[in-house]
């Protein structure tokens, strides 16, 4: 579960973003001004920090030149109510990673939130060509899927998500994750949108979709593909 610092003095914009993220399944931590910001920043390490430009005591500007003169390197997004190129810029050049112009949509708030934490994520897994567990057979490449040698119908983006999902087998993947890799940045979905494709994929490949042998849920986390030690599938 990632975690995420916002810095904004503004009560209202802290509440909803801090609630929408909590919605998304990030941890998130708060603070009001630019002080304060700095010191969370430094002792509870973020895996990003969302930093409002106009902050007491100490400029967004501020906090994010002084992280980046400390090596700091956890990505940064800029809120700002100006809309000039030159501020823009100025938070760019500081070491910022990205910015959203007051006011925005907070959908496209959390796409860029997953599209800095995927930059950040280490080296992508590979992506494997073909599964096989109990009776079903997928082949990534043609899109081509059966359960008990009879064609299985799959959507591109059930196979997108099995793929993910087989590729780091035993592992926990997040919700986030998925999202940034089978969705990516432009479409802004939710993670409910996983959470109905997986269940969908439980309804097609699972002997019993309410106990799922294979694609496990880690509550509050994600999902984990599990094969190993299950029994085999019965003739018929």
């Amino acid at each position: 579960m990632s975690l995420i610092l916002i810095i904004e003095d503004d009560p209202a914009i802290l509440r909803g973003l801090a609630d929408n993220l909590k919605f998304e399944s990030y941890e998130v931590l708060t603070a009001g001004n630019g002080e304060a910001g700095l010191a969370a920043a430094r002792q509870s390490k973020p895996d990003l920090v969302i930093l409002d430009l106009m902050l007491p005591k100490l400029s967004g500007y501020e906090v994010c030149r002084i992280l980046r003169a400390e090596h700091n390197q956890t990505p940064i997004l800029m809120l700002t109510a100006r809309g000039e190129e030159a501020d823009r810029v100025l938070g760019l050049d500081l070491g910022a990673d990205d910015y959203v112009t007051k006011p925005f949509a907070i959908r496209e708030l959390l796409a860029r939130v997953r599209a800095l934490l995927r930059r950040a994520q280490p080296a992508r897994p590979s992506l494997p060509d073909e599964v096989r567990f109990g009776d079903v057979v997928v082949d990534f490449r043609s899109y081509e899927a059966t359960k008990g040698g009879k064609p299985l119908e799959m959507t591109r983006k059930e196979f997108g998500v099995l793929r993910l999902l087989a590729a780091r087998a035993g592992e926990v993947v997040t919700r986030d994750e998925l999202l940034n890799e089978v969705w990516g940045y432009e479409n802004y979905p939710t993670t409910r949108t996983v959470d109905n494709h997986v269940a969908g994929l439980r309804a097609k490949i699972e002997r019993d979709p309410a106990e799922p042998d294979y694609l496990r849920t880690v509550h509050g986390v994600g999902y984990k593909f599990v094969t190993k030690n299950l029994p085999e599938p019965e003739s018929r």
